[in-house]
This record gives structure tokens, C-alpha cells and sequence, in this order.
């Protein structure tokens, strides 16, 4: 029999508003008690002095890339599997771009045979070099996918509405990325006053906002709900509040670096990100898709998690070898990696402290809740909690444990992040997978 007590931690809740410091007793993988004090429990009790942590449910996130199978050098099963652990991760829906990709019963059921328990595959919606065709949903959905999406946008409007027609009664969660890319051009950063002075060809943001448009007119028309990946603009937030409240049934993401960085930070005008620290100027590892910002973007989405319309934080884990990222800003490859590192920028960034720029703050609830309860709500999964009688799925977080993003802390196998070298203040501490 294995014994944990945990000692005063502070403990998160999002599913039943609990915020307190109580005694967490976990016995043979079981939450068997929290009280304010424990005093009766098992002899050879690991006990853990848990004063100024905090112990939540385990994060989930919506969508992230692996490497394995077809591109290991960036990621294998087993590193992600270890860097969603360091991160607090308990749950990870992995993107279908593997090689070969998840849009084929025998992949899928060939990848779901090596995912560690919590790791749930997308099935890919579309297929073919440019995803000109659907995919067979009905033969997909007899597999354990989480749901449906390839994680890059669609030029072909009739041929989402013809996924959202075939999805409607598979029940599935479908989540889809929205973005004209015949507006976003050759482009590589948000267009506005830094892609001019930074001299870097621009995506406006209406290549992000008609995409939404289109989605939202598909959306009213068929009924089927839709997961809105990846927002990043002003705009895009807007039309989202509006269609929550026409009642249409969507839910929309956007991205842990979306929320800490905007286009301010690949000039180098933003001197700190109240962090202690700034990206270097023209890191390729703030060139991300969709890319960051103007910082009026930056402050809608933050805002938009305090008012419910973004329900959720994704990381969009996407690693890249050294070589694949060391170029010009324009060149590299659009991702970053970030399952070890969202949860302690984003809790020093908006709990700790109100964001140094826009001056709004989150509770530690609100951080919680929009990192895990609500991510599986998208998936229509049942979420992770801190309940008596309940398997640990939990993560223990020291918000003042200091650590440096380099090789001998990241368990990832690439190093495309712009936190690379930096010093951090909080650290997760232990992650329980149920």
C-alpha cells in the first residue's frame, strides 16, 4: 500500500469553487481525505510539507503535435509523455499531422497501442496532400478519438460544410482552425505598426475574422457545435461573445503564447513582459501560427478569459529540432514548445501579479479553471477534480520554486522557445495521472 499526506496545501477546485488549505491524504492512488487536519493515517505515510503550494486537478490540454510517428528527432511518445508530467499535464489531445497521419482506422488504432494513459488522439477531418477530401468519420468515430480536426485551415468553405454536416449525428467534438489563407498571403506576423517597422510581411486579421465569420454562418445554419481553435485577434473575440450570445452552440481557444506575448515582443519594443525578462528580438520561436498579436489583440483575449468568452487555454505543444528553427524569423517553421512552461509563466503573469501592461488579474480559480475543467468540457470529457473517493489526477505546483528553462530541466526532446536560458519562478512539483 502507498501513503501520501500532503501538508497544508492550498487547494484548487474549479468544479466546486473550492479554494482552502486543508490535509490531502492519497492512499493506493485515491484521494481518501482532505481536511483541515489529518492526524489518523497509514504507517510508512510519505509525508509531504506542502506549505505555499497549490494542488489542483490535472491540466488538460485541447491540442498539441507529437513527433512519433514519422518526425521523433522533434518528439517521441515518451518525451512528451514525460514533459506533459513535468507540465502538470494529465491529459493531452495530440493533433493528427503524424506521418503517417491519424486520417485512417489502422494509424489510429497503431498510435492509440502506444499512448500512455490521458493521451487522446484527434482523428484528422479531412484528407489528401491539401485536404481536399473527408475523411470516413463514420469508421473514425468507432475508435476512441477525442474528436475531429487537422489543425490547419481550410481554403474550401463547401467542404466544411459538408464535415459539419457528416459530424452532426457522430456526436463528436469536430474543432477547427480559422483562417483565410489566401488573406494571410506569404505573411508571418500580425500586420500592423511592428510588421511595418519591423519590415516583415503582415497577416491582417480579417484573414482570422471572415474564416470565423463563414464558420459561425455554418454553424447557425447546420447546428452542428464547433470548437473555434486558436484565436488570436480583437476582432475574433468579439464575434465569438456575439454568437455565445445568440446562443449558438460553439467554444473557442486560444494559446498560452498569445496571452503572454503580442508583436511588441518580436521588435523588442516590449522591454518586459512581467516576467522579469523579454524574448530576444526576432526569436523564430515567437513566429507562431497563428502569429501573435497587436497588443490590443493581446488585451481582448486576456479579457475575453475573465469574461467566459474564450473557454479555454491550449498549449499547442509543437516541437522542432535545432536545425529546423535556427534561421530567420521569417523562415522557421511557425510552433513552440510549452507544456512545461504554460502553467508557471501564465500563473506569474496574471495570478501573482496583474499583467504589467493591461493591469488585469486572474484568480487562481479562474487560471485553474480555464487549464483544466473547462478544456475537457470542450472535449466533453468528465474533468479532472480534488474529490474524496476520486482517483489523483492532480498537480502539485510551487509557485515560488525557482528553476532555468535548459536541458537539464525541459524533458522535451527540442528547445524551440523563446523562455529558453530564462530564470523561472514556479515550478510543478509532482503530477498524479489518476
Amino acid at each position: 500500500m502507498s501513503s501520501e499526506l500532503l501538508k497544508q496545501v492550498r487547494v484548487l477546485d474549479p468544479m466546486d469553487g473550492r479554494d482552502q488549505v486543508a490535509d490531502v491524504l492519497i492512499i493506493d492512488g485515491y484521494i481518501t481525505a482532505i481536511e483541515s487536519q489529518i492526524y489518523d493515517y497509514p504507517e510508512h505515510t510519505q509525508i509531504i510539507d506542502s506549505h505555499g503550494m497549490i494542488l489542483g486537478p490535472g491540466l488538460v490540454d485541447m491540442y498539441s503535435h507529437t513527433g512519433e510517428p514519422g518526425f521523433e528527432e522533434r518528439e517521441t511518445i515518451a518525451s512528451l509523455e514525460a514533459a506533459a508530467r513535468a507540465g502538470g499535464y494529465t491529459r493531452l489531445g495530440i493533433l493528427p499531422d503524424m506521418l503517417p497521419p491519424a486520417d485512417n482506422l489502422s494509424t489510429i488504432q497503431h498510435w492509440q497501442g502506444l499512448a500512455p494513459h490521458g493521451f487522446y488522439v484527434w482523428g484528422a477531418a479531412t484528407r489528401g496532400a491539401a485536404g481536399e477530401m473527408m475523411t470516413e468519420f463514420a469508421e473514425l468515430a468507432t475508435t476512441n478519438i477525442i474528436g475531429f480536426a487537422d489543425g490547419y485551415a481550410h481554403r474550401n468553405l463547401n467542404l466544411w460544410r459538408r464535415v459539419l454536416e457528416y459530424v452532426n449525428p457522430l456526436k463528436k467534438t469536430i474543432a477547427l482552425y480559422c483562417c483565410d489563407r489566401t488573406l494571410a498571403d506569404s505573411g508571418v506576423m500580425r500586420e500592423g505598426y511592428a510588421s511595418i517597422y519591423s519590415g516583415l510581411t503582415g497577416i491582417p486579421d480579417y484573414a482570422e475574422t471572415v474564416a470565423i465569420s463563414a464558420v459561425l454562418e455554418l454553424v447557425a445554419a447546420i447546428g452542428t457545435p464547433v470548437h473555434i481553435m486558436r484565436v488570436s485577434t480583437a476582432r475574433g473575440v468579439q464575434l465569438i461573445r456575439e454568437a455565445k450570445q445568440r446562443h449558438l452552440p460553439i467554444t473557442a481557444s486560444t494559446t498560452w503564447m498569445h496571452l503572454l506575448f503580442d508583436t511588441e515582443a518580436i521588435t523588442g519594443r516590449l522591454s518586459d513582459c512581467g516576467l522579469g525578462w523579454a524574448p530576444n528580438p526576432y526569436d523564430p520561436n515567437l513566429n507562431v501560427d497563428p502569429p501573435l498579436g497587436n497588443p490590443d489583440d493581446r488585451q481582448a483575449l486576456i479579457q475575453a478569459i475573465v469574461d467566459g468568452t474564450i473557454d479555454a487555454i491550449a498549449v499547442d505543444h509543437t516541437p522542432y529540432t535545432y536545425e529546423e528553427k535556427t534561421v530567420a524569423f521569417a523562415d522557421a517553421p511557425p510552433g513552440a514548445i510549452g507544456l512545461e512552461l504554460a502553467l508557471s509563466l501564465l500563473w506569474k503573469t496574471f495570478v501573482q501579479q496583474p499583467d504589467t501592461v493591461f493591469n488585469i488579474q486572474w484568480s487562481p480559480l479562474q487560471l485553474w479553471r480555464v487549464l483544466s475543467t473547462q478544456p475537457a468540457h470542450c472535449l466533453a470529457i468528465s474533468p479532472p477534480t480534488v474529490a474524496v473517493n476520486r482517483a489523483a489526477e492532480l498537480t502539485l505546483f510551487d509557485p515560488a520554486q525557482p528553476w532555468r528553462v535548459d536541458h537539464t530541466t525541459i524533458k522535451s526532446r527540442s528547445a524551440n522557445t523563446p523562455c529558453w536560458g530564462q530564470e523561472m519562478t514556479g515550478k510543478v512539483m509532482k503530477t498524479w495521472r489518476g
